[in-house]
């Protein structure tokens, strides 16, 4: 990236920035969908679009970091990679859930059922490694 003399970044800067924007919000909207529906997350989305709002608006990072509801589970994230004993049962509950879902509805053969419960266990196993915010 070059620079003008009156110090503004000159190119990519604003398209940049648009683009980690329209992530943000995008990632806000597939954590509100999540936060609405059974099985499908809605923090990761949010860490997300926190990480998005930081490379393009402070004000909206601000926002989410502040949020009443999910405020406290990102900042702990961010400052520890922490997540709640609760954040951690519901992650593993809906994990189980959704691999039994997988089995009964579509009765997958012996390797997409491996892989399936290998990919699950392994994200399972990263979660419960997680420092337990308070």
């Amino acid at each position: 990236m070059t620079w003008r003399r009156d110090n503004k970044p000159e190119g990519n800067a604003n398209s940049s920035r648009a683009l980690w924007l329209a992530l943000g919000w995008f990632f806000v909207l597939l954590g509100f969908v999540g936060a609405l529906l059974p099985l499908m997350p809605t923090t990761i989305f949010l860490i997300l679009a926190v990480g998005c709002f930081a490379r393009s608006s402070p004000r909206l990072e601000a926002w989410l970091l502040d949020h009443p509801r999910f405020g406290p589970s990102l900042r702990a994230w961010r400052e520890n990679g922490a997540i709640t004993k609760k954040g951690k049962l519901l992650a593993c509950t809906g994990m189980a859930l959704g691999y039994a879902i997988f089995w009964f509805t579509a009765r997958p053969g012996l390797t997409a059922d491996v892989v399936v419960a290998l990919a699950l266990a392994g994200c399972a196993a990263f979660v419960l490694s997680r420092p337990t915010a308070r």
